[in-house]
Order: structure tokens, then C-alpha cells, then sequence
């Protein structure tokens, strides 16, 4: 009889003990809920400068094939980003381009693009008229350098541009971006629909953040230079991980994929080739 009261006890322990984590659990996953997944941090892009410029390095990888998945090249563009600086500017260094015919074997150093060097501005849509990139060498290489660019000008507004319209989980369709519109005079980029989803929390560099993720299918992409034209489409998607406490971005990751037709001077036959971009933006002391 007394064993039998104890076991009854030690049960009704128990219950109340789960019990109670139970209610203590729901009650803390509410807490979280109410504070973090409700609505992202606002404010405006321009209100984000931070109290020391902050500096970030990027990694854009290019692989080449051919339309039955053959190896053609390969080429890395890295370069270092400061934003955060006085009056809105921002700034490239150590920008450096390397190429590579054998997909095993390690890039080699590259070659650094000088023209790049302490190359300030503010980020606006001025950075896709053609004064914007005077000192950039004519050939075929400067459309790397560029992407640096617009690449990170995309990240950041798809990272702080739109986080008044955002909702855990719910599709946002960017629409003001649809559309064809010039890249500096070399070529046009025509986007066909851009979607941004906040899509949870999580932990970057020590930081609590939320996630973010962006895509953009069949895009059109036609360049046209000196000594190469090309005509295709795009895709890329990506994720970014920002602060909850001060908006800034911690990482990044960009993916995509182009097939285009090719024609270079001097060649008799056009030829199509596919391009994977792997791109990473990682924050530097």
C-alpha cells in the first residue's frame, strides 16, 4: 500500500513536472514569437551608418560549361568592401580577377584591377549609367568588376529596402524592379519578377538574426562590347543573415545560373555556354 502511494505521488510529480515545462515552454516560445517573428526592425537604408565603417569581403566564383555539362573555364573576383563611411560612401580595395582552364586545380593569385582601387561612391541607381565605370578598361573583364557592384547594391536592398512590407513566411513581390533597364551602356538586364521572403531567425558571428531569402527567374541579359556579344537568361537566388540589433548585414550568399548565346570577334560560329555563379560576402576586421 505504501509502494503504491509513493508510485501515485512520484506520478503526480511527474505530471506537474511536465506539465509545467509544457506551460513554461509555450509561454517562452511566446515570448519569442511576440518579439522577434512578429515584424522586422524598421527604418530607412540611409539611417543604417554605422558608428565605424564596416567592412565586408566578397567572393564571386564563375564556372563554364558547355550545354552537356563540359568544363570550359573558370574565373574568382574578390575584392574588399567598406560601407559606412561619410555622406553615404562606400569603397572597393584589393580587388583581384583570376582565371582558370583546369577545374581541380586552385586559382592562381590573379591580377589586381587597379581601376578598383579606393573606388568610392554612394549607392543609388546613378551606378548604372555609364559615367559611373569612365576609368573601367574596355575589355570583356571589367563586366566582373562591375558585378561586384551590383551585386552588392543588391544585397543591400533586398536586405533593408523592404522590411515595412515583409511578414514571417509570406512571398513579397519586389515590383518596382520589373522591367528592362541599361547597365552602364554595355548591355540591358530585363527582369522578369523578383520575390523576397523573411523566412525565420537565426545566429550569425555571435549575432541573433533574421533570415532573408530572394529569387528572380528567367531574367533576359543581352551585353554587347568591343570584342564580345552576348544574349541569354538568368536566374540567381540567395540569403542574407542581418542583425536584429543594428540591421547590418552578417552574411551573405548569392547563387545563379545563365545560359547565353556568345559571339566574339574575330570567331566565324556563335556557341552557347553556361554559367553557375557562387558568390559569398563575409565580414572582414
Amino acid at each position: 500500500m505504501e509502494k503504491k502511494s509513493i508510485s501515485a505521488l512520484a506520478g503526480v510529480l511527474l505530471v506537474s513536472v511536465i506539465f509545467s515545462f509544457a506551460v513554461s515552454y509555450g509561454q517562452g516560445e511566446k515570448v519569442v514569437i511576440d518579439r522577434y517573428l512578429r515584424e522586422l526592425p524598421k527604418g530607412e537604408a540611409a539611417d543604417l551608418r554605422p558608428a565605424s565603417p564596416q567592412k565586408y569581403r566578397m567572393t564571386a566564383i564563375y564556372t563554364n560549361r558547355d550545354l552537356y555539362g563540359n568544363f570550359t573555364g573558370k574565373q574568382k573576383i574578390t575584392g574588399d568592401y567598406t560601407w559606412g563611411l561619410d555622406d553615404g560612401y562606400v569603397s572597393w580595395n584589393n580587388v583581384f580577377i583570376a582565371g582558370s582552364n583546369s577545374f581541380s586545380e586552385p586559382f592562381p593569385d590573379g591580377t589586381k584591377q587597379e581601376y578598383m582601387e579606393n573606388m568610392k561612391y554612394v549607392p543609388s541607381s546613378e551606378m548604372l549609367k555609364e559615367e559611373a565605370f569612365k576609368n573601367f578598361p574596355s575589355n570583356p573583364e571589367n563586366v566582373f568588376a562591375r558585378n561586384l557592384v551590383w551585386d552588392m547594391m543588391s544585397i543591400e536592398m533586398f536586405a533593408w529596402d523592404y522590411s515595412d512590407s515583409l511578414k514571417l513566411n509570406r512571398k513579397f513581390i519586389i515590383k518596382e524592379i520589373n522591367g528592362e533597364f541599361n547597365m552602364g551602356d554595355i548591355g540591358t538586364y530585363n527582369h522578369a519578377s523578383i520575390e523576397l521572403c523573411w523566412t525565420g531567425i537565426s545566429e550569425f558571428n555571435g549575432r541573433l538574426c533574421a533570415v532573408l531569402e530572394y529569387r528572380a527567374i528567367d531574367n533576359i541579359i543581352e551585353l554587347s562590347m568591343d570584342q564580345i556579344k552576348t544574349r541569354g537568361t538568368e536566374q540567381y537566388w540567395g540569403t542574407t543573415w542581418i542583425s536584429l540589433v543594428n540591421r547590418q548585414i552578417e552574411h551573405a550568399e548569392m547563387y545563379g545560373g545563365t545560359i547565353q548565346e556568345i559571339e566574339v570577334s574575330g570567331m566565324k560560329d556563335k556557341f552557347l555556354i553556361k554559367t553557375i555563379r557562387e558568390l559569398r560576402v563575409e565580414r572582414i576586421n
